[in-house]
Formats: structure tokens, C-alpha cells, sequence
């Protein structure tokens, strides 16, 4: 156990763990009123760092982006004492200067999901703030750790990430339209992941990892399909590779992040707008560990 009170987790893809170098901790499995996270809950340490890392898609990568179990997700780390969620995931590109390969501290958000609870809250009129979906105290730990990387690596500092529903990726159109629209990037699990985060109080950031330009611009003439994908599995790992090389820098000083509280971390202190005897007394304890302070 580290002796800071901040507890890190990290929601990646399959084998980021061993690629961490986690030392050897704990598997937790959870219950949550919202039924199993993705994964189990690895609880272990990185020089000192209290981290629980929880795979996205699942074991084998078992779970569409529409049917991750988002809120158990949050959920289970709030309840197991989780501060700061650093988020991770591959996206395709909608700008020419945001290359496969990449890493981009994501600053901001267009939703375009529609078919997946977006909120713990059915039973009651809650109402976060959300115009900077991402922490800005963690964007800035992270933008300060980027300073200690192999400078080869670009990062850039901010980006829009468009999230769609899929599975299906975007129509040519689509693409136009969100790069019209102002977007940088374009993904599927971001939402409604950032806003639970900011439901639960945790602070959130993530770091998108572009792997290919999206269908706006055209393939190399004559590429096949399989070429293709060999590419986009090569940009992968690079871009996996230069995340690691990225939350290992951050880890290393969590100084930023103990001498700023977060914002999200009081994200309901004015957003229970519901009258509090209005709200049924069984719901209140279903959801005590994300909002039982302000009943108290």
C-alpha cells in the first residue's frame, strides 16, 4: 500500500498490466447493484502507487463497446476506494496531424451514443457539471509527465474525441461531418465512461491512442485488406508501447495530483437537485457509496 491517499485506476485493454510491470497483486471480484465489472479488479502496486486495473472490453476482449458494463465499471472502483481514473484506448484519427502512432491528452467530448445508461442516478434529478469532461488537475500531470518521455514521442496537449455508438465504424459522410463538427478523433468508449466518473466523483482523464485516419481520408491505392490491418495492429502497438512510456513517467510523481484537488471530486456537492426526503430512502443506501455523504 502506498502512503498517499490517492488511488489510481487504470482502464485499459488486455495484457497492460504485464506491459506495467505491475508487482504481484490481488484479483477482485466485485458485486455492484449494477451487476459484474469487464474484468476482474487487479489491485497492485507501481513504485509505491496503489493501482487497480480493470480491462474494458473484458477477458478476450468479450464486450462490445455498447454493451461494457460501464457502470459497474465506476461503480466498483468507487467502492473500492479509487481517487483518479486514467483512461486508455484506441481511436482513429479525423486530422491529418494527429498520426497513428500518437498519444493525445483528450480535452474534450462530442456524444453521439445512444443506447447505453449514461447515469446512476434513475431515480433521482442529478445534475453534474460536465463543459470540461476531463480532469484538468490530471491533464496537467499528464502534460507535466509527457516532459519526461523519449521527446520522439509525440503528444499533443488536447483533442476532441467524438464518440459514436458503433460497432459498424463511421460512413465516409460521417467522417466529414464530425470533422466538421470540429473533431479530432473518433472512438466508442469514452461516453458514457467519463460521465459516471464525474457521477462518482472520481477524477478522470484518458489518453487516446490513434491507430489509423478515419474513412475521410483515402487508403494508399492498391493496399490490400489484410496490409491494412497489419498497419493498424503496427500503429497499435507503437502507440500502446508510447502509452506505457507515458503513465510510467506520471506515476513516478503523483505530486501534481496530491497538491490540487480535483474539481470532480465535490461534482455533487451542488447536483442533487432532488429533494432529499423526496428521494426514495432504499435508493439512497443502493447508492451510498457514490453519493451517502450528503445524506449523512
Amino acid at each position: 500500500m502506498s502512503d498517499t491517499q490517492i488511488k489510481i485506476g487504470i482502464i485499459g485493454g488486455t495484457g497492460l498490466g504485464e506491459k506495467l510491470g505491475l508487482e504481484a497483486g490481488e484479483t477482485i471480484n466485485p458485486e455492484t447493484p449494477f451487476g459484474k465489472p469487464s474484468s476482474p479488479i487487479i489491485h497492485a502496486t507501481w513504485e509505491g502507487v496503489d493501482i487497480y486495473l480493470l480491462q474494458r472490453h473484458g477477458i478476450g476482449h468479450a464486450h462490445n463497446p455498447s454493451k461494457v458494463p460501464y457502470r459497474a465499471n465506476i461503480y466498483a472502483l468507487k467502492a473500492l476506494g479509487v481517487t483518479h481514473i486514467l483512461a486508455s484506448g484506441a481511436t482513429g484519427s479525423l486530422r491529418e496531424e494527429y498520426r497513428p502512432g500518437d498519444l493525445v491528452i483528450v480535452d474534450q467530448i462530442i456524444d453521439k451514443t445512444y443506447t447505453r445508461a449514461n447515469t446512476f442516478y434513475d431515480a433521482a434529478a442529478v445534475h453534474t457539471e460536465f463543459a470540461d469532461p476531463f480532469c484538468g488537475v490530471m491533464r496537467n500531470w499528464l502534460l507535466n509527465a509527457s516532459k519526461n518521455i523519449d521527446q520522439n514521442i509525440t503528444v499533443h496537449t488536447k483533442g476532441t474525441y467524438v464518440v459514436m455508438e458503433g460497432p459498424a465504424f463511421s460512413t465516409r459522410a460521417e467522417s466529414h461531418m464530425h470533422r466538421a463538427w470540429g473533431g479530432d478523433l473518433i472512438g466508442m468508449t469514452a461516453m458514457p465512461e467519463a460521465k459516471l466518473a464525474r457521477e462518482a466523483e472520481i477524477a478522470y482523464a484518458m489518453i487516446a491512442m490513434p491507430t489509423d485516419y478515419d474513412c475521410w481520408r483515402p487508403h494508399e491505392s492498391g493496399q490490400s485488406a489484410q496490409a491494412l490491418l497489419e498497419e493498424i495492429i503496427g500503429n497499435l502497438n507503437k502507440a500502446t508501447s508510447n502509452n506505457i512510456s507515458l503513465i510510467k513517467a506520471a506515476l513516478r510523481d503523483l505530486s501534481i495530483l496530491e497538491n490540487e484537488p480535483s474539481p470532480a471530486h465535490s461534482a455533487l456537492a451542488l447536483g442533487i437537485w432532488s429533494h432529499k426526503d423526496a428521494i426514495d430512502s432504499d435508493e439512497i443506501k443502493r447508492l451510498d457509496v457514490l453519493w451517502g455523504k450528503y445524506f449523512k
